[in-house]
């Protein structure tokens, strides 16, 4: 058996190499594992990998193939060598749980047939409601059952329909100009003569003639797993990583803390005939602390954010004692979420107001089931909280850093961010479909904390953002509030957008909803004229309700009617000096 720091050397063999990882990591006699792969091509089948329930936030809940399965190692270090791991059917590759220490190097992730539908758009008949599809058959696997498509159609497992669906542009193998989300729910498909699928289902928005059309599955079943979940640990240093495809996100993070990702990447494979990369996010960041860094990697062709940092709200449902709490999770896929433990802070959160008042320490936390959660408290709760309040965790929050970095040709937006420490965007060069840079603390669905307090932005490259049918803009600042609470009072604070280069097609480059402190200097804006407008009539920058905003020694290049917008609040604080070209 392997003694404490000494290397398992692991050589790849023809076959499924599940068995072989399970009795290495199950004889390993050490809590601090240290694997060594010589570089190859390694194959992973789920079969036989570990089988455990598991609760995994933005991803849906249920019993996962697992195959590596680290959740009993103080530290774990995995050297790469340049081996490309090849998954099939629904696996999930890593699970780290309560590990104190991890390092991962130079590994390749990919699956032998992703678990998504694509074709080539070659006919739309919108009078009669259907289109026609000729679907890529090297390296994808369908069939069509009883009058509807069936995929990935891999192991017994196949989606319910469709689902998740988005236009792509065959060159440039990024979503069309103007797309929409599609949930598609088709009433038959048709297997043509030619071999072609006819989908019979109306549509509001048509995909385009010659754009390839994704699919990805239903909602309840289309994030089996992200390719690296990391639970409750510290330490994480990811180095040289790339994921070419995953059955969710590419790297989460939940309840951890201190974390690097450098060097690394979520893209396709070079010469390959997808479009879809992993089928969620990049990375992602839910309830960390400590410091975070991603610096000098590439995210292209996800189907959601290249990241997202946020806390958790959970609602407060009844006042039980003085002390105590009874409160509950809101969205379904944050069932079974650790929010808090015993020696966490929250702030209390009191409607109508989103803003952060009364903190209390955690005595006691006890969980009833995956959705309601008892909380005692050392201090006696404040005066007049009520069903609907919220509270959000304060000791579980990050500071953030992306430096380096590009993320493009993916669905929805380049970085969402959500949280209270300081946080730095630098030095990136930025494409989205949506919003580049999305501001979304959200009592409302997603139930995503945290207000914002100091953030820089600067010397970033934006190009050809927000190109999505629904309106957005480069930097979107829109908090998402339940109807009990006020809309007109500050959430975020402390923006500043320095030095930026924007060159884009649109107008709408700042959108900002109630905030304090908002600077906007030294910017270049370019109007490309590369593609056709959306929202023409949008101004370059539109304040709601917010306060100090300055707004100074931007240049302009292009055409606007209006760049500054701002309603009555914003105007009383609000200050534009030695701009060029704002009209």
């Amino acid at each position: 058996m392997a003694q404490t720091s000494d290397p398992i050397v692991i050589k790849p063999v023809d076959g499924d190499m599940t068995p072989i990882v399970n009795k290495i990591l199950e004889e390993a006699d050490t809590k601090d594992i240290h694997l060594v792969f010589e570089k190859g091509i390694y194959r992973f089948m789920p079969d036989y990998a570990l089988g455990k329930f598991l609760e995994i936030t933005n991803h849906g809940n249920g019993y996962k193939r697992i195959i590596f399965n680290f959740n009993k190692y103080r530290s774990v270090t995995i050297a790469g060598n340049g081996a490309e791991f090849i998954f099939h059917g629904q696996a999930m590759p890593f699970l780290f749980e309560n590990c104190e220490s991890v390092k991962i190097s130079n590994l390749l992730i990919d699956w032998d047939i992703p678990f998504t539908f694509l074709g080539e758009v070659v006919a739309v008949n919108q009078e009669e409601g259907w289109r026609d599809i000729k679907p890529l058959k090297d390296g994808f696997s369908w069939e069509i059952r009883h009058g509807q498509l069936e995929f990935p159609n891999i192991d017994g497992f196949s989606y319910s329909y469709p689902g998740s669906t988005l236009a792509f542009d065959a060159t440039e193998k990024r979503p069309v100009h103007g797309a929409w989300d599609i949930d598609s729910k088709p009433r038959w498909v048709e297997k043509l003569p030619n071999g072609n699928l006819r989908f019979h289902e109306p549509l509001k928005h048509y995909p385009p003639i010659g754009s390839l059309l994704s699919s990805k599955g239903d909602r309840e079943h289309d994030r089996y797993a992200p390719a690296f979940d990391f639970k409750t640990s510290s330490n994480i240093i990811l180095d040289g990583i790339v994921v070419h495809h995953a059955l969710g996100m590419g790297f989460l993070f939940e309840r951890s803390q201190d974390i690097k990702l450098i060097n690394s990447g979520i893209y396709l494979r070079e010469g390959s005939n997808r479009v879809i990369s992993t089928t969620a996010d990049a990375t992602h960041f839910c309830n960390c602390k400590g410091s975070i860094l991603i610096e000098n990697c590439r995210f292209e062709n996800m189907l959601d954010d290249g990241t997202n940092v946020h806390g958790t709200y959970v609602e407060v449902d009844e006042v039980i004692d003085n002390n105590t709490l009874r409160t509950k999770l809101k969205h379904f896929e944050q069932r079974g979420f650790e929010f808090a433990a015993p020696g966490d802070e929250v702030w209390f959160i009191r409607q109508p107001s989103p803003q952060r008042n009364e903190i209390a320490v955690i005595s006691k936390i006890k969980f009833i089931n995956d959705e309601v959660i008892d909380i005692s408290f050392d201090s006696q709760l404040p005066a007049g909280l009520k069903s609907g309040d919220i509270l959000e965790n304060k000791t579980w929050n990050p500071e953030f850093t992306m430096r380096g970095c590009t993320i493009r040709n993916h669905r929805a937006r380049n970085v969402v961010l959500k949280t209270p420490l300081k946080t730095v965007i630098e030095n990136n060069y930025f494409s989205s479909m949506m919003s580049s840079i999305f501001f979304r603390g959200e009592t409302f669905f997603w139930f995503e904390s945290g207000a914002v307090n100091d953030v820089l932005i600067q010397n970033n490259t934006f190009e050809y953002c927000a190109y999505s049918g629904s309106e957005h803009s480069v930097l979107n600042i829109t908090p998402r509030l339940g109807k009990t609470f006020d809309k007109s009072i500050i959430y975020d604070r402390n923006i500043s957008f320095l030095n930026n280069t924007i060159r884009t097609f649109d107008n709408r480059i700042v959108n900002a909803d109630r905030v304090d402190g908002l600077l906007i200097k030294d910017n270049k804006i370019i109007k490309t004229y590369s593609m056709p407008e959306l929202y023409p009539n949008s101004p370059l920058v539109e304040l709601t309700n917010c306060k100090n905003t300055l707004i100074q020694g931007n240049s302009y290049v292009g055409d606007c009617e209006k760049a500054i917008k701002a309603d009555e609040q914003s105007k009383l604080t609000l200050s534009v000096r030695r701009n060029k070209d704002f009209n």
